[in-house]
């Protein structure tokens, strides 16, 4: 078993793109979700509310980052100074101090999304530590939805094409890591892995919404119901929730790249249960 794809998304909801290796810190891959599109009150917004954001993409530049949009051109933003103003922002159920991103970069992507909003920065690694029901003290999080990496394998994702009308590809399920094992479901049963130096916890099998429904790359909705109307009959956890993927957990920092082995460190009973 190998890695054979990587994700990076700097911006949470908005395009992500495909890297050859990563530098993984406690808190996820570097540059991994450390933006996030917020409304006038602070409220993150996602392509739930929004499915125009999977149509602007996102080049990662150091701490900074380059907007870009097919119809309304770039934008340079660069990572907020220390001394830049903070404001409170909620993700889900967390309020999180995040920095004030480059005002002009909120007017860019307002008039790309129709909607006054603004881009928000997070700088401080120890901001917002991971669900101490599945994380440990010392675990954070940056703007993910609530674990530092996502792993998703593809015998998976063959075993749900061979069950859809219309095959999917794994850029629907938002990724960090795609690993090669074969058969359906085996992360299931990981609770330990290892790829080169950087061992992961297997923390929590991860929920799927509407956003699955939509194209990465232009946000049109082909089929409303797919696909997690037939995930949904194949795999699901003892709470209902339609599963693709488990949200990981680095236990230590290194670096990680396409091609690197994957050892099971430890194996257990499927937490689904």
């Amino acid at each position: 078993m190998k890695v054979v794809e990587l994700y990076r998304y700097p911006v949470k909801s908005l395009r992500g793109h495909a890297v050859q290796s990563s530098d993984v810190e406690t808190m996820g891959m570097a540059g991994d979700r450390r933006w996030m599109v917020v409304d006038k009150d602070g409220q993150f917004l996602t392509i739930r509310q929004i499915p125009a954001m999977t149509t602007i993409d996102v080049e990662h530049r150091g701490a900074g980052i380059l907007l870009k949009h097919d119809r309304h051109g770039s934008h340079a933003v660069d990572a907020p100074g220390s001394g830049s103003a903070l404001r409170q922002v909620k993700i889900w159920k967390d309020m999180v101090a995040a920095r004030s991103g480059d005002p002009a970069a909120g007017a860019y992507l307002s008039t790309i999304l129709g909607r006054p909003v603004d881009l928000v920065y997070f700088d401080d690694p120890r901001n917002r530590p991971v669900d101490p029901e599945f994380g440990q003290l010392g675990d954070y999080v940056s703007f993910a939805d609530g674990f530092p990496l996502l792993i998703a394998t593809t015998g998976s994702l063959e075993h749900l094409n061979s069950h859809l009308a219309r095959p999917i590809e794994m850029a629907r399920f938002r990724p960090n890591i795609v690993l090669d094992a074969e058969g359906a479901w085996p992360e299931d049963s990981w609770k330990t892995i290892r790829i080169g130096s950087v061992e992961l916890r297997i923390a929590k099998p991860c929920s799927r919404c509407v956003i699955t429904t939509r194209d990465p790359h232009s946000g049109e909705q082909p089929d409303p119901r797919e696909p997690l109307q037939t995930l949904g009959k194949l795999h699901r956890s003892a709470k209902g929730g339609i599963i693709f993927g488990q949200n990981a957990i680095p236990n230590n920092a290194g670096t990680i790249a396409i091609g690197d082995a994957v050892e099971v460190v430890e194996a257990g009973v499927s937490n689904l249960t």
